[in-house]
C-alpha cells in the first residue's frame, strides 16, 4: 500500500538546506583526511565521518522539537513529527556506528583485536576528555531509541513516553563536548568550532525560545480557564475555554493546540486536540473522545480550571485551498479540525462538501450544528456509517465519483484514522485528485 504523499510545501527549500549542510560536514571531514593508506586508518577515519554526521543530525533532531512556528504551521506538524523521528533511527544508527568504527580503529593502533573493542571502550572513557558525558548521553539515546520502537512504544502511556523521551535534550547536551574536545577536526580548523557552536547555539535558543518563553507569554496574556464540558456523543466531550483577547493567538480554523489542563492528575500531562469550532475574541472550543486515561479525564473538568496551551500548530488551514470547490472528509474524531473548517472556508452555495465517517449514526458528534451549517452555507453533507449487520460503508473511487462526479477538480481536507485516511486517500487518488490537491495531518509520530 502506498504511503500518503508529502504535499507541496516549504519543505523541499528545507531539504535542500538540511543536504547542503550535511555536504559541508562530509567537506570538512574530506579535506582534513589524509591519505588512507591501511586498515587502520580506514576505522578511524570512518569512525571520525559517521561521528560528525551524529553530532549535525542531532542539533536537527532538536530543532524538530523545537515547535518553531514557520515548521509546525508552514511544513505540518505531522512532517515535522516524522522528520524527528526519522532524523532520530538514523542519529542512533550513526552513533552506533562511530562509537565501534573508532574503537575498533584505535584498538588496532594499539595493537589489539576486534574482541578487545570494549576494553579499548573503558579505556578512551576514562582517559579521553569528556568521553564520560558522551557515554552517559549514548546510553540515553539508546534508551529513548530503544522505547520509541513501535510495539514499545504502544504498552507504554503517552505521559509516560513523553517525559521520557524529553531526555533527548540531556542526551545531546551531554554527547556535545567530546565532539570538540576529542574531534581532531575541530582542532585544526577554529572556523569549524565556530560554525559547530553556532549551529548548537542556534537551536538551543529556538528551543528555549519557543518552548519555554513563548508559552509563558502566551499564557500570562490569556489567562484560560474551563467555562464549560458539554457531552457531544457517547464518550465525546467538548471544553470550552474562555479567555483574554484569544484572537490575537492568531490561530486558525483546523489548527490544535497542547493543551495541559490544572487539575489533579493531568498537570503534567501535555496533549494536542484540535479546535472544533472558529477561534471567537473570548472563547474556543476542543472536542475530544476517550481514547485513554487523559482524554478521558477531560469529562471531569470543573469550570474555572486553568488551562496551559501551546500553540496554535498545523498547516491543515484555508491556505491550503487552490480551487473552488473543496471536499472535506472526517473520521471519528477527526472531525474536528474539518467541523471549524465547514464553518469558516470561503465559498459560495454548492462549493463545500462535508463527508463524515463513523461507526453508527449515535456517533456523529457535532451533527446537528454540522446541519445547521450546511443549510446556512448551502453546503452538502453527507455521512457514511455501518450498516445494521457492521458491514463497513463503500469508500472507494467508484462512490466518490457517484457522490461528486467532479470530485478530480475539488480541493481536499481530511482527518481521521491513520488506516482510515490511508483508504481514503487511495480512493481520492483513484478517483483522479492530484496528490498535491489531498491535504491531510495526523498526530501520529
Amino acid at each position: 500500500m502506498r504511503r500518503i504523499r508529502p504535499r507541496r510545501s516549504p519543505a523541499v527549500l528545507l531539504l535542500v538546506a538540511v543536504w547542503a549542510g550535511a555536504a559541508g560536514v562530509i567537506w570538512l571531514w574530506w579535506s582534513n583526511t589524509p591519505s588512507i593508506a591501511d586498515h587502520t586508518s580506514r576505522m578511524v577515519n570512518a569512525g571520525r565521518i559517521t561521528g560528525l554526521l551524529a553530532g549535525y543530525l542531532m542539533a536537527l533532531v532538536v530543532l524538530q522539537m523545537a515547535r518553531v512556528p514557520a515548521l509546525e504551521r508552514r511544513v505540518g506538524s505531522d512532517r515535522v513529527a516524522r522528520w524527528h523521528a526519522m532524523s532520530g533511527r538514523y542519529t542512533i544508527c550513526l552513533v552506533i556506528a562511530h562509537l565501534v568504527l573508532t574503537m575498533y580503529g584505535y584498538a588496532l593502533q594499539s595493537g589489539r583485536t576486534f574482541g578487545d573493542i570494549v576494553q579499548q571502550t573503558i579505556d578512551s572513557v576514562n582517559q579521553l576528555p569528556d568521553m564520560g558525558k558522551a557515554a552517559i548521553g549514548t546510553g540515553l539515546l539508546f534508551l529513548i531509541g530503544l522505547l520509541s520502537i513501535g510495539p514499545v512504544r504502544r504498552m507504554m502511556p503517552y505521559d509516560t513516553w513523553y517525559h521520557i523521551h524529553l531526555l533527548t535534550y540531556a542526551a545531546v547536551y551531554l554527547s556535545f563536548w567530546h565532539q570538540l574536545s576529542t574531534g581532531n577536526d575541530f582542532a585544526v580548523q577554529p572556523a569549524a568550532t565556530t560554525a559547530w557552536y553556532a549551529l548548537y547555539g542556534t537551536v538551543t535558543a529556538l528551543m528555549i525560545w519557543y518552548r519555554v518563553i513563548v508559552p509563558i507569554r502566551l499564557n500570562v496574556r490569556h489567562r484560560m480557564r474551563v467555562e464549560a464540558v458539554i457531552e457531544e456523543a457517547p464518550g465525546i466531550v467538548s471544553v470550552l475555554i474562555s479567555g483574554r483577547k484569544l484572537h490575537r493567538m492568531g490561530a486558525e480554523a483546523g489548527q490544535f493546540f497542547r493543551w495541559r489542563f490544572m487539575a489533579p492528575g493531568m498537570r503534567l500531562s501535555s496533549h494536542p486536540y484540535s479546535l472544533s469550532a472558529a477561534p471567537r475574541p473570548n472563547m474556543l472550543r476542543i472536542t475530544v473522545k476517550a481514547i485513554g486515561d487523559h482524554s478521558a479525564a477531560l469529562r471531569e473538568l470543573e469550570p474555572g480550571t486553568r488551562v496551559w496551551a501551546e500553540g496554535p500548530y498545523g498547516a491543515l488551514t484555508a491556505s491550503k485551498r487552490s480551487r473552488g470547490k473543496v471536499l472535506l472528509v472526517a473520521g471519528g474524531v477527526g472531525i474536528t479540525p474539518m467541523r471549524a473548517l465547514f464553518e469558516t472556508l470561503p465559498g459560495g452555495s454548492g462549493d463545500l462538501t462535508l463527508l463524515y465517517r463513523a461507526n453508527s449514526t449515535h456517533d456523529l458528534a457535532l451533527w446537528d450544528e454540522l446541519a445547521v451549517i450546511s443549510q446556512e452555507r448551502g453546503a452538502r453533507l453527507m455521512y457514511a456509517v455501518n450498516s445494521p449487520d457492521g458491514e463497513r460503508p463503500d469508500i472507494s473511487a467508484d462512490s466518490l465519483r457517484r457522490k461528486l462526479p467532479d470530485i478530480e477538480s475539488h480541493d481536499v481536507f481530511m482527518c481521521g484514522p491513520p488506516g482510515f485516511a490511508q483508504q481514503v486517500y487511495e480512493a481520492l487518488r483513484g478517483a483522479g485528485v492530484p496528490a498535491r490537491r489531498i491535504h491531510h495531518e495526523s498526530f501520529e509520530m
